[in-house]
């Protein structure tokens, strides 16, 4: 059966109707056939107000409560997501980037996924869960929840699907595909039509 990751960034998720959306798509997509692991960015404009919200709180946060903070984001838009997809008469279920066995090395707030090990996702499928990752975090060998920094649920997204042998890795965004580097702020960006895993983990 083949396996398919899909990521879903934070305009996908923006609002509990495209939750919906999306939930119909994962739905669809085992439906079809496929095994289906999607990773989940936080809600749009969650995670700067989140932030924002750490400097009104504090002046000087440090960026390991910032890490644990932040990683709530898609932590809500992961389980929302499983939510909805249930609510359709699927099944899913939600993990944090730790129990779906991403390890990450210590620096907070840029953590570099160092293994993953993502038996408890294999363990899921098997039972015909569609499984929903919460992305952009992990946790270090001594259980610190870390975070990849922005874009990091693309790049969760990409280590997950070779950690699984995945079949294929959709990337929903609301750019054009994948470019040589962000088209909203270099305008000379190319878009690549092929790219393999290696060459998305180095890029990212």
């Amino acid at each position: 059966m083949p396996l398919v990751v899909q990521k879903y960034g934070g305009t996908s998720v923006g609002t509990p109707k495209r939750i919906q959306s999306v939930a119909r798509r994962l739905v669809k997509t085992q439906r079809e056939g496929c095994q289906v692991v999607a990773i989940i960015s936080a809600m749009a404009g969650v995670t700067d107000n989140l932030v924002k919200l750490a400097h009104e709180t504090s002046p000087h946060p440090t960026e390991r409560e910032l890490d644990i903070l932040l990683s709530t984001g898609e932590h809500a838009a992961a389980a929302l997501t499983a939510m909805a997809v249930n609510a359709l008469g699927g099944r899913a279920i939600s993990l944090t980037g730790a129990q779906a066995g991403i390890l990450t090395d210590g620096n907070h707030t840029r953590a570099r996924i160092a293994n993953i090990s993502p038996k408890q996702i294999h363990e899921l499928l098997s039972d015909d869960y569609i499984v929903t990752v919460a992305g952009f975090q992990g946790q270090t060998p001594e259980g610190e929840t870390t975070t990849l920094g922005r874009g990091g649920s693309d790049l969760t997204a990409i280590a997950l699907a070779g950690a699984l042998n995945a079949d294929a890795c959709q990337i929903f965004t609301d750019v054009d595909g994948v470019f040589t580097c962000d088209p909203r702020i270099v305008k000379e960006a190319k878009k690549l039509d092929e790219v393999a895993y290696d060459e998305l983990l180095e890029m990212a």
